[in-house]
């Protein structure tokens, strides 16, 4: 991953983490999530099926703040950005977040908060997740 052009993080296998936070949510969220995402089996084991958490597979993890996450695009052809968290809060709970999936064990690298930045990922399966700590999406 870049951040005007400089390269800023990188990570052997494992996962990317697009975190969108969006108002409401609190610590309890960050909790949730950090405990579902690196125990949620998604890899392959040695039957091919998806059984195996990154922490199995001692994989690391990407974790880039994404408030286009919290974009409602139902009305108009602009998206909205009324769900998305206050800046100052959302960057405390992206940090949360890291801290809580370092502290379960995971090895962990991070953007830049609030940057442009260009991520390149090669995703195999391809497999890619949706997890949510709302009832309703």
């Amino acid at each position: 991953m870049a951040v005007d052009g400089k390269a800023r993080s990188k990570t052997g296998p494992g996962i990317v983490v697009l975190l969108g936070v969006e108002r409401g949510d609190g610590p309890a969220d960050v909790e949730y999530m950090a405990e579902k995402i690196v125990n949620l089996r998604m890899f392959p084991d040695e039957n091919d099926r998806m059984n195996l958490s990154v922490l199995q597979v001692k994989g690391e993890a990407l974790v880039v703040s994404q408030f286009t996450l919290a974009g409602d695009c139902r009305n108009g052809r602009r998206p909205s950005f009324d769900r998305a968290e206050d800046p100052a809060k959302s960057n405390t709970l992206y940090q949360a977040f890291v801290t809580a999936c370092t502290a379960r064990g995971l090895s962990v690298k991070t953007g830049e908060f609030r940057a442009s930045m260009d991520v390149s990922l090669v995703n195999r399966g391809p497999v890619t997740l949706l997890v949510s700590s709302r009832k309703e999406f």
